[in-house]
């Protein structure tokens, strides 16, 4: 993906811990670029009030937007209670966490830690030169990226069912963008949009149903069987995936595609803002758990806290 301005977006993609694999490139004019771009704010964070009695050592945790190259984030207010103490981690190289301590609520006192963004995010336009990309050999895909070739939750692709699906379908394509096209393609005629409670891969495979989750699911699912790194993009109400290719110099990219919805591959008209990008995360408060979408959390001791979550768009 390209323009040159990026370079600093990417810095402070770093900067803010998030991890963001080269996608646009200058010069690369037959590369993914980027289009339209939309702007708008959003608040993030969280309030806290001790009901039953005071509260002690709680620590929230509220994912929050991070930079890409098809996205830029910046801070333009905050309301935080001097009692709240704020900090940030990174999960899994691709999410940003904001961290609030308390240490001591008393009883009926509310705190709050509300921060809010201003957020760039532009469409993506598909390459011009698809016959460039080849599949990435898996055994020199760095940890970051092999983790996109493993299962996770609600993405089996281990079981045997999506493996033989993934020998078959667009065995026959010499190019790796035409098979991963196949496979886009194959999901999106066996599998009818519905909407219903999340199920996964496997199960939409067997009665061919299910909505953007399930639709991306099965995608990454058979892509990973196939040895071609793929993951989940989260945005406001919907989900698409992502799929990973390399160039001619040995350069890699990550490509978009809408499972469900209006057809395009290798492209993105979507303009709403990237929540996370991923999904099988160990979050903070319990790294041996798993979880396919970072949820927020709050913790400690005391009276019963009542926390109220904020994600919400505050205008443009």
């Amino acid at each position: 993906m390209r323009i040159r301005t990026l370079i600093a977006a990417l810095l402070l993609s770093a900067a803010a811990g998030g991890v963001a694999p080269a996608q646009f490139k200058e010069p690369d004019p037959e590369g993914a670029r980027l289009g339209q771009a939309e702007t708008s704010r959003w608040q993030c964070g969280m309030t806290v009030q001790a009901v039953g009695g005071p509260c002690f050592g709680l620590v929230g945790y509220a994912p929050v937007p991070v930079e890409w190259p098809e996205q830029q984030v910046k801070i333009v207010g905050e309301e935080i209670s001097p009692e709240a103490k704020v900090s940030y981690t990174t999960v899994d190289g691709t999410v940003r966490v904001m961290v609030v301590r308390i240490p001591r609520l008393a009883a009926g006192e509310t705190v709050q830690a509300l921060v809010t963004y201003e957020i760039t995010r532009r469409a993506i336009l598909a390459p011009t030169d698809t016959g460039r990309y080849v599949l990435p050999d898996k055994r020199k895909l760095d940890f970051a990226l092999r983790r996109y070739l493993g299962e996770s939750p609600k993405i089996e692709s281990n079981d045997r069912r999506i493996e033989a699906i993934a020998r078959q379908i667009g065995a026959d394509q010499t190019k790796a963008w035409a098979r991963v096209e196949a496979i886009y393609d194959w999901v999106r005629a066996n599998v009818e949009y519905k909407n219903g409670p999340l199920k996964g891969a496997v199960a939409a495979l067997e009665d061919r149903t299910g909505d953007c989750e399930e639709l991306t699911s099965l995608f990454i699912a058979i892509c990973r069987a196939a040895d071609i790194p793929a993951r989940t993009v989260w945005v406001p109400g919907h989900c698409y995936p992502e799929f990973y290719l390399m160039d001619e110099n040995g350069e890699g990219h990550w490509f978009p595609c809408q499972a469900a919805g209006t057809r395009a591959f290798g492209e993105m008209p979507e303009t709403r803002p990237i929540l996370q990008k991923g999904d099988d995360f160990h979050p903070p408060w319990n790294r041996r758990s798993r979880m396919r979408y970072l949820a927020e959390h709050l913790e400690g001791a005391g009276g019963k806290p009542r926390v109220q979550f904020v994600r919400k768009a505050v205008g443009k």
